[in-house]
């Protein structure tokens, strides 16, 4: 950068920082007012650093890195998760089963069976801490981590937290500008990720651990362009075992096994050439593709299983799909199309029809995953990668709970197509956090409508602009 794109490089950056260093250490998730006023800035400020010319990828490679340092030493203040997190690795460091008791139950008991026990109690809240933990093996080594170099202090656990989700954000810089390269993308693209408030704020900000399974999903996907897919196997079980979402759209990696080999450049090829990545193709099965594919499969649960194995107990089960399901039967926020289901259940049924609406949604997600699997072109990685984000979308868009960290999955994926709705929510799912500027906290539905209002239209213009039509 060179002359006066060099000092407005330099402004934008100081400005960031600036911003930063205001919204980690001193707004409050009740101030929306203020926090929608910074998240303004800083997405202004990303979107004139991603047009700098020319472009330099170390600098906003070192950027991207010192605006997460900024925040290092900040308190969660948009989260309260965290409290569970250091609780957790910290029971394992004592030799008790996070899986197999509640917070809340040696509260109750005025048991004290970790350093700080109350005040993280306290911290997380009745709710979470009401129930058991659903949060798979690899994140509870993350926990594990943060126990062992910091047991007694909240901040030092934070800290190593902190560092675990920066290490996993320069990983995917790293296998990100590598797979972009592979795809014949513009590398600058992975920026639309590193660079972006969302993920700096709701990752490492906020210690939401999306960051180390896309980690694992990146290394993942970069491998099989690489035809090493036992390896890619091993990192997408690590994937879902940091966060389970990776599971439900394995279906989707059938194409790329069945296929045949000598197709995949020509696909490739064809591919550049046409925007729309999902469209219909013929299957031609070969017997090795299907061995490769069961194999794959196999060796992403063995090593699901291995990971879970160290926590096993005959209860393990029972409690870990206790909690899980709450999300889908309980817990509502931020949803949008189940929103409308939930209204038309009031108008017909008069109550909240939550718990049969949350066993519906799954299903339907599953049937487009069968769809995309078996009636779009998938055999690709760009191909895989386009079915993967419209995949993952369904389920966000149709689920009964949107925390804004979820949609971290979404921007990822996006950064290897020619989609950017995603980047659009990235900063419209700010309206999510009006809920909290009330006490209790109250969703109002005009800001999450005007939020979904916003993504679905660029979505609409993006399919239009593309003639991608998903359904026909």
């Amino acid at each position: 950068m060179i002359g006066l794109d060099k000092y407005k490089a330099i402004f934008l950056t100081l400005t960031s920082c600036i911003l930063y260093f205001y919204i980690g250490y001193f707004i409050e998730r009740t101030a929306f007012n203020t926090l929608l006023f910074t998240w303004f800035s800083l997405f202004i400020c990303f979107y004139f650093l991603m047009k700098s010319k020319p472009f330099n990828f170390k600098y906003l490679a070192g950027i991207s890195i010192l605006f997460r340092l900024v925040i290092l030493f900040q308190i969660p203040n948009l989260s309260q998760d965290f409290y569970r997190f250091i609780w957790d690795g910290r029971m394992i460091l004592e030799g008790l089963n996070p899986y197999l008791s509640l917070p809340e139950t040696y509260i109750q008991q005025g048991l004290k069976p970790i350093s700080e026990a109350v005040t993280l109690y306290e911290g997380m809240g009745e709710l979470n801490g009401s129930h058991y933990t659903n949060y798979p093996p690899l994140h509870q080594i993350c926990f594990l981590i943060a126990a062992l170099f910091s047991s007694k202090s909240i901040l030092g656990s934070i800290v190593v937290l902190r560092v675990l989700i920066i290490l996993a954000d320069i990983g995917i810089l790293y296998f990100g500008k590598k797979l972009l390269e592979k795809l014949n993308l513009p590398v600058q693209n992975i920026f639309w990720y590193v660079l972006n408030p969302f993920i700096i704020i709701e990752m490492t900000g906020n210690l939401h651990f999306e960051s180390i399974m896309l980690f694992f999903l990146v290394c993942a996907l970069y491998k099989l362009t690489q035809k090493k897919w036992r390896f890619a196997g091993v990192l997408i079980a690590g994937s879902i075992s940091v966060k389970l979402i990776p599971f439900l759209f394995l279906p989707l990696f059938c194409q790329w096994f069945t296929k045949p080999k000598n197709l995949e450049n020509k696909l490739e090829q064809i591919n550049d050439k046409s925007s729309n990545g999902l469209q219909r193709e013929k299957w031609n099965l070969s017997f090795t593709g299907i061995k490769n594919l069961i194999a794959f499969y196999g060796i992403i649960l063995v090593t699901i299983i291995a990971l879970f194995l160290p926590f096993y107990s005959p209860e393990l089960i029972s409690n870990y799909l206790k909690s899980v399901g709450l999300w889908f039967q309980k817990f509502e926020f931020n949803a949008s199309f189940y929103y409308l289901f939930r209204e038309i259940g009031y108008l017909f049924r008069g109550w909240n029809e939550i718990a049969i609406i949350g066993k519906i949604t799954p299903i339907l997600t599953l049937i487009f995953i069968g769809y995309l699997t078996f009636f779009r072109k998938n055999s690709s990685i760009r191909q895989l990668i386009t079915a993967l984000l419209f995949g993952s979308s369904f389920y966000y868009f149709t689920t009964t709970t949107m925390h804004p960290w979820y949609l971290a999955t979404l921007l990822i994926l996006s950064v290897f197509t020619k989609y950017r709705f995603t980047t659009v929510w990235s900063f419209a799912i700010i309206l999510s956090y009006q809920a909290y500027a009330n006490t209790p906290w109250n969703e109002n539905l005009w800001f999450v409508g005007l939020e979904y209002l916003i993504v679905f239209l660029y979505l609409i213009f993006e399919l239009k602009k593309k003639n991608n039509i998903l359904l026909t």
